[in-house]
């Protein structure tokens, strides 16, 4: 067992609220202008583009998307499973699964329902419908859990994969390295997109998140990621994508590169985005220009900005994150809560439930089902 000192543990926790509050911080950097071009955005925002936070649809500024918010759900599932493992049965995709289902329920309810399970669910700010993928709400409308012989939505390969799974990456040592953290995520991909590419550059964002939970330099994670990648039968788009990112960030740098990798509507090019805008500011001090990078494009502006701040946030830590953005995230409170209780989990479970303990607050919180 991983003996967490004080000290580890401070490092830990930083790191992941730096991974979840920074894919929030790029979601709501970059939900404004998700479905502008890049000619459109210099338009509106000058010569630089966007430079800072602004409304979504006339409302106010630091709003986010269902990338959020499917983040936050699929880290209260691995909670969930965990607390459930300890009861000696545990299929922790099938865990996940039913934390989708319940990021479903607010799409279709227009306030927490009186028989919601937990307390992720009672907040009501997570109901907001923000332009949901088509093929995540389809994925989990099937009448069956989608799986790997039998994945849900077999041609798609859309970006609602990698947008969702950095918290795979966070689960740490012992017993979570980064090809179990990889398959872990793949599993739940298929649950909505069934293209390879589609799970694999899922799978691709939880072992370079993995790997950077610990310390490494994030070209160092993208090239053992890529090396694992090599395994998986199906893998030549992810790692083609990820080539290219690695190639790109040798570059000057300019939103005509992000352009050349892609639009970020689908995985490989999202997560392409995503690490090139990271490696061309792999620094703490230049997390507000990687972002911002990582945004003003022609594509899916959302979905890259917050796979770019997940993997800075993890990278370099919460307090690394520009505060006057961090400030006016929508449901920051709640964003916290979830990483805080993840990794009180994932280092303390024992002392907040107990192996095979009788019920607590905690159980209440987070429901084994």
């Amino acid at each position: 067992m991983r003996t967490w000192t004080r000290e580890r543990l401070q490092d830990y926790r930083s790191r992941v609220r730096g991974c979840i509050l920074g894919g929030a911080v790029g979601d709501a950097l970059g939900a404004p202008i998700e479905f502008l071009s890049l000619d459109a955005i210099l338009r509106a925002h000058g010569a630089d583009g966007l430079t800072d936070l602004a409304p979504m649809n006339g409302d106010r500024r630091g709003l986010v998307t269902d990338d959020t918010q499917m983040t936050l759900f699929t880290a209260e599932g691995l909670i969930r499973a965990s607390v459930r493992a300890d009861r000696g049965i545990c299929h922790a995709p099938s865990v996940v699964y039913q934390a989708y289902l319940r990021w479903l329920a607010t799409q279709d309810e227009p306030a927490p329902p009186p028989d919601v399970s937990g307390w992720l669910g009672r907040q009501g700010w997570l109901y907001a419908q923000r332009a949901p993928g088509n093929a995540c709400i389809s994925g989990l409308r099937a009448s069956r859990m989608g799986t790997r012989e039998a994945p849900a939505n077999p041609r798609s390969k859309g970006c609602g994969t990698v947008m969702r799974s950095a918290p795979f990456g966070l689960l740490p040592p012992p017993g979570w390295e980064p090809r179990k953290c990889f398959d872990l995520s793949v599993d739940c991909a298929v649950q909505t997109h069934g293209h390879p590419t589609g799970y694999l550059a899922a799978g691709a964002l939880a072992a370079i998140v993995r790997i950077l939970v610990d310390g490494a330099r994030l070209d160092d994670a993208v090239d053992e990621t890529l090396a694992l990648l090599k395994t998986y039968a199906g893998h030549e788009e992810t790692t083609e994508a990820l080539r290219a990112a690695r190639a790109a960030a040798e570059q000057p740098v300019g939103p005509q590169i992000v352009e050349r990798l892609g639009g970020g509507w689908v995985a490989e090019d999202a997560l392409a985005i995503a690490v090139y805008c990271a490696l061309a500011h792999p620094d703490p001090a230049d997390i507000r220009k990687a972002l911002l990078l990582a945004v003003n494009h022609s594509g899916d502006s959302d979905s890259t900005g917050a796979v770019c701040g997940n993997l800075l946030g993890v990278l370099h830590g919460e307090t690394a994150l520009p505060p006057d953005w961090v400030a006016e995230i929508e449901g920051r409170g709640t964003i916290l809560e979830v990483a805080d209780d993840f990794a009180m989990e994932f280092t303390q479970g024992g002392q907040l439930h107990g192996d095979y303990g009788p019920f607590t607050r905690w159980r209440e919180r987070y429901p084994g089902g």
